[in-house]
């Protein structure tokens, strides 16, 4: 697809996968009805209900709206960062969760349900945790010398398997009946506690890591060409290469506070947008952003519609994420070529 069509037909894509979730639930709404609200509450055009006003009002923009909003929130900033770290690491199987944020942050969340009563302190401990665990991995590759991605890739993997080992810890000694289901029901992934307070303290910070990623773009190129090319052109390795690791630890770390455990997105996502476009990160980027808006919107719809119970997002990425994979990974190597 030519690239002046692609961002368009994208938009257009997102614009019509919202409008047609905003549709779905346990009551179901027409088009025509959405629209009307929309035009009343805006515009005043039409008239409506009282009764019908609230429980619209209610339906859209207390239940649907976050939820949507956070789905495109977390599978662009998942994208973005998995797009980010393979271009960064020259490796088509890097995910988020190479230097252990997806690890910290969960053992964080754990910690914060058995030994703070507040949701809020919860939150904080999960993103601090994020962070304190790339902290780690970064800390390990600087510990030694060397090959600087070698090294860092083995110090995410100490990172990960350390803080994996004390969310086992915490979930051992956390209360059987209370809290070990609330730890299980959250590493497994949901939006259904997302609300427009922490949609809105975590969406600003995760939107402009996504404006800068797509800013600093050019720089990806370089580094994808290995850092000795990078130097050649003038560019500080190491400065650019953390400012990036530190904005996808940001994003990524900020998908787990809002709707948990989401894995895959950061993984399949950058290879479909490679196969679409190429392995120009100037397009690679803001276009992983759209695919993986819509992609975890149709998820989210798929777990919440398919059944009677809702499944945890997390597990359904995984079901689908999993064969999806295995099934492009034959053609996936030509975005790289």
């Amino acid at each position: 697809m030519k690239r002046n069509l692609l961002f368009p037909a994208l938009i257009f894509l997102l614009v019509l996968t919202v409008a047609f979730s905003m549709t779905l639930g346990r009551y179901p709404l027409a088009l025509s009805d959405i629209a009307g609200f929309f035009l009343f509450k805006i515009f005043g055009a039409g008239s409506m209900e009282f009764e019908r006003y609230n429980l619209l009002g209610s339906l859209l923009l207390d239940i649907r709206m976050p939820r949507i909003l956070a789905a495109i929130l977390i599978g662009a900033s998942l994208a973005v960062a998995g797009s980010a770290f393979q271009a960064m690491f020259v490796n088509p199987l890097v995910s988020p969760s190479l230097l252990g944020v997806l690890a910290g942050a969960s053992f964080g969340a754990a910690l914060g349900m058995v030994f703070f009563k507040s949701w809020v302190a919860v939150q904080v401990a999960t993103f601090l945790f994020g962070f304190l665990a790339v902290l780690v991995s970064v800390g390990i590759a600087r510990m030694h010398k060397g090959n600087t991605l070698l090294l860092l890739v083995l110090g995410g993997v100490i990172s990960s398997a350390l803080f994996t080992s004390l969310l086992s810890v915490i979930k051992y000694i956390a209360d059987p009946y209370n809290q070990l289901p609330a730890i299980t029901q959250w590493l497994m992934g949901g939006l259904s506690l997302v609300d427009g307070k922490i949609l809105l303290t975590a969406g600003i910070p995760q939107a402009a890591s996504i404006f800068l990623v797509c800013l600093f773009s050019g720089y990806l190129n370089a580094l994808s060409m290995g850092d000795e090319e990078a130097r050649a052109l003038g560019i500080s390795v190491e400065w650019i290469r953390m400012l990036l690791i530190f904005l996808a630890t940001l994003m990524s770390a900020l998908t787990v506070v809002l709707a948990g455990m989401i894995g895959w997105v950061g993984l399949i996502i950058p290879h479909i947008t490679r196969m679409l476009v190429g392995p120009n990160n100037k397009v690679v980027i803001p276009a992983s952003a759209l695919i993986g808006a819509i992609y975890l919107i149709v998820v989210d719809d798929v777990s919440r519609m398919l059944f009677n119970v809702e499944i945890p997002i997390g597990i359904t990425t995984s079901l689908i994420g999993i064969p999806f994979f295995a099934i492009i990974l034959r053609k996936a190597k030509k975005g790289w070529n």
